[in-house]
């Protein structure tokens, strides 16, 4: 996606006329199936009004939009594009997040359950999973450079709850990510499928990437000054050692010990 064309779609989500056409009623916070239109052009998208979130023990009430918006802005400061674009604006049950819509392309297989310890070449194991009568599978995800860098990604919005549902394949090749509002938590919280790389090298793109993202989040750099206008002044300095531990330790993170390591459910 172009710089003008995420311009146009920035500006047809936040100008656009919001049309309420139905709700996703399997997530847990209220999310709504709308159209967007504006000068002409219209759009699917998803609306989550901030009064439909269910509140959270270890995030602030009311916040998780801005998180939304917030991944989203680390997702272009990235230049890989993995969150569709996304946007703060009123509608109609309020203030909420809005996200182009994106439809998933069946044929791109990311995850599988396999027999045996070993994952096979073109993926990576993630762990062992029950499938019943007691019996497990080990739990893979592909070996995809796409996947890869929305590791990064996560790794450095620390995201608590990567599941499988939230990997979109679309058109062109492109991989997205969605559902990101359980993130930027000053502790500790990433939770994913995505752990095949732990431990292992950090690619140069990622390297160059980081230390990209660690100069704009210095003092007064562009995306401290986005972010700090989403979460807190502790969140963006802990976005900001994060990215820093990265960097110094050269490698995928590994899960912590202190939090569980894969979402539930995990899919």
């Amino acid at each position: 996606m172009t710089v003008t064309e995420s311009l146009l779609l920035a500006e047809l989500l936040v100008e656009g006329e919001l049309t309420v056409r139905g709700q996703v009623r399997e997530a847990s916070n209220a999310v709504l199936y709308c159209t967007v239109s504006y000068e002409g052009r219209e759009a699917a998208c998803v609306y989550k009004p901030v009064a439909g979130e269910r509140p959270l023990w270890d995030f602030p009430d009311g916040t998780l939009a801005q998180r939304e918006v917030a991944a989203y802005e680390v997702s272009e400061a990235t230049g890989w594009g993995l969150v569709p674009p996304t946007v703060l604006r009123d509608g109609p049950y309020g203030e909420g997040m809005c996200q182009l819509w994106i439809e998933g392309q069946p044929g791109s297989e990311l995850l599988a359950l396999v027999d045996g310890d070993e994952p096979g070449e073109g993926w990576k194991a993630v762990g062992f999973a029950e499938v019943g009568e007691g019996k497990t599978a080990l739990l893979v995800h592909a070996d995809d450079e796409r996947l890869r860098r929305l590791a990064v990604l996560d790794a450095v919005i620390n995201n608590a709850d990567r599941k499988g549902g939230h990997l979109l394949p679309a058109v062109e090749g492109r991989l997205y990510g969605i559902d990101h509002g359980v993130t930027f938590n000053v502790d500790n919280k990433l939770r994913t499928l995505l752990w095949g790389w732990a431990g292992e090298p950090l690619t140069e793109e990622s390297v160059r990437v980081l230390g990209s993202l660690r100069d704009s989040l210095e003092a007064g750099g562009a995306l401290a000054v986005r972010l700090a206008e989403l979460i807190t002044p502790a969140e963006v300095d802990a976005t900001r050692a994060r990215v820093t531990g990265l960097l110094k330790a050269g490698t995928h993170p590994e899960p912590s010990g202190e939090w569980p390591a894969i979402p539930w459910p995990p899919v």
